[in-house]
């Protein structure tokens, strides 16, 4: 990362930060959005593993994954392409 970008992240305040946050996950909806399709393989990345599934659909913030059988809803920040 940048060392300017994280001079300006670090002087931030507490609600600056927030603000932040939530862009960074909009971004991020809207990047898998538009890479994601109905059928395709993906990875449910948490924080120590990641788990593969397939999508089922696709909501306007989350997607109903079929992992191991079982359904599903997953925020679309949490997945990869497999």
């Amino acid at each position: 990362m940048n060392e300017g970008i994280r001079k300006e992240i670090a002087g931030m305040s507490l609600s600056e930060l927030n603000n932040l946050m939530d862009y960074i996950r909009d971004v991020q909806v809207i990047t898998a959005k538009a890479s994601l399709k109905i059928g395709q393989k993906v990875y449910v990345v948490q924080k120590t593993k990641r788990t593969k599934g397939i999508i089922l659909k696709i909501k306007q913030r989350k997607c109903t994954v079929d992992i191991g059988g079982r359904i599903y809803s997953v925020p679309m920040s949490m997945l990869e392409a497999a």
